[in-house]
């Protein structure tokens, strides 16, 4: 490592255990993207647009792959479980370091786990009706928590079972209903080619539906404190990630526009369940619920290991409070951060209640706040490479500074047009104001009344790398 004058510096802190391969770090990257939530706005996303999605698809692919450039850049800089506010904190200062992670992954990630905890909620439901959805996802919240606290191998044994399973599961669904292998296409479904797009803004409104399956392999970056060969492994698992969703996404809806039409994609919570026994008939219902399970586990999973972990690099940095970077004695896993983190997460489950409708229009508006959250690390990107040109970068973006300019101009363009219907534009923007709002002051009021340091007063790359 480096200091912000080019010499060498050792990190002081080495409280995790490295126990992350790979193989683990691939399964986060492709976890933490097909889930539920995801798979249901592509599918939503081609009923709506037809073959305007694939152009939504693939601006979408190197937008995210943009994001990967520069998060690899940046988390080999400060290999720090703080992602984000680590890297802020240095190009810009505490208060926009702050906001971003708060704004950006933790308010993203309450609506998000809530929508896969309710969908797990409702596949349970359709299969045994006596269950209650609210009841599930609690009782599935509560055993991934568990199983985050106890250790990071545990985790990592996790995930993998459920990111290759699914993935595969997914792969060979959408291959056997393109190459016939189920039954009948039924009458009345055509060719996704020949679909018109619904959307107002045509595949320029499809992009935020695009993205939301696409982007998110930097959930990896948390865990770089528990990962073999980091300046290997991180940005090679993140495109593996990102190329893997990308193939098993359209495998899968290519398959569904084959079976489904909109109409039926558009109209049932769990489309994706409706797909599988389409193709293969009731007796593949098992399928439709592994596909169904291991989605929404995994992702959430995922999520549950990296949000906290972002949470205890902010409490390292003096912008979160310092019990959450209270670490387990044996498993040395942030267990405070974590159940905190599930705590939240159950009371907008009981907020949410079954309303899976709000939950949606919460996404998008939460996608909003992700983009800007990208926005950030693109010019921490650029600010750091004028700031402290000479500090060793084991990664460096290709072609600096496009990826970051087109990246950030891309997602000023998808914000402005994140409500795939005008009916839905003045809910979607009234949540992510409101959220940001409160965001900002609560950052603000934090850096300045608790810290008492500058909202914009960068700290060096030392202050960042030590305890």
């Amino acid at each position: 490592m480096t200091d912000q004058t080019g010499g060498n510096t050792t990190p002081h802190r080495d409280s995790f255990k490295r126990t992350l391969g790979l193989a683990s770090l691939v399964a986060v990257a492709i976890g933490i993207v097909v889930g539920q939530g995801p798979i249901v706005s592509a599918m939503q996303g081609f009923a709506l647009g037809g073959s305007d999605f694939l152009i939504a698809m693939a601006i979408a692919f190197c937008i995210a792959l943009f994001s990967i450039f520069s998060f690899s850049e940046l988390s080999l800089m400060f290999p720090r479980a703080g992602t984000l506010g680590s890297y802020t904190e240095v190009a810009m200062g505490h208060f926009p370091a702050m906001a971003s992670v708060l704004g950006g992954y933790v308010a993203v990630a309450f609506f998000g786990l809530t929508a896969e905890l309710l969908l797990i909620g409702f596949v349970t439901n359709s299969l045994f009706p006596w269950a209650n959805p609210t009841v599930v996802a609690g009782v599935m919240l509560a055993a991934v928590t568990l199983v985050n606290i106890m250790g990071t191998d545990l985790f990592a044994k996790l995930q993998n079972v459920l990111a290759f399973s699914m993935a595969a599961v997914m792969a060979m669904v959408g291959l056997g209903a393109l190459l016939g292998l189920g039954n009948d296409v039924p009458e009345g479904v055509q060719s996704f080619a020949n679909f018109t797009s619904l959307t107002a803004n045509g595949w320029v409104g499809l992009i935020g539906l695009a993205i939301w399956m696409l982007i998110a392999q930097e959930f990896v970056c948390p865990l770089i404190e528990e990962a073999k060969d980091p300046e290997r492994n991180v940005p090679k698992a993140m495109i593996i990630g990102l190329v893997s969703v990308a193939v098993v996404y359209l495998l899968f809806c290519l398959g569904a526009m084959k079976f489904m039409t909109p109409d039926m994609i558009l109209g049932s919570t769990t489309p994706h369940i409706d797909y599988v026994t389409s193709v293969f008939g009731q007796g593949a219902m098992w399928v439709a619920v592994v596909i169904a399970l291991t989605a929404g586990l995994s992702t959430i999973n995922s999520v549950i290991a990296a949000i906290p972990r972002m949470v205890y690099g902010l409490a390292h940095n003096g912008q979160a409070p310092k019990v959450f970077m209270s670490l387990h004695p044996t498993a040395r896993t942030p267990w405070v951060a974590i159940v905190a983190f599930a705590i939240c997460v159950l009371i907008t489950l009981l907020t949410a209640g079954s309303n899976f409708d709000t939950v949606i229009v919460l996404l998008i508006a939460a996608g909003a706040l992700w983009l800007m959250a990208y926005i950030i690390a693109h010019l921490d990107v650029i600010i750091l490479r004028r700031r402290y040109p000479d500090m060793k970068r084991p990664f460096r973006t290709p072609f600096y500074p496009v990826p970051q300019i087109v990246g950030i101009l891309a997602m000023l363009y998808v914000i402005w047009h994140n409500s795939p219907a005008p009916e839905l534009t003045a809910q979607i923007w009234t949540y992510t104001g409101t959220t940001l709002a409160i965001v900002l002051v609560v950052s603000a009021l934090w850096v300045t009344l608790v810290m008492k340091k500058g909202l914009f007063t960068p700290e060096t790359p030392k202050h960042a790398l030590e305890d």
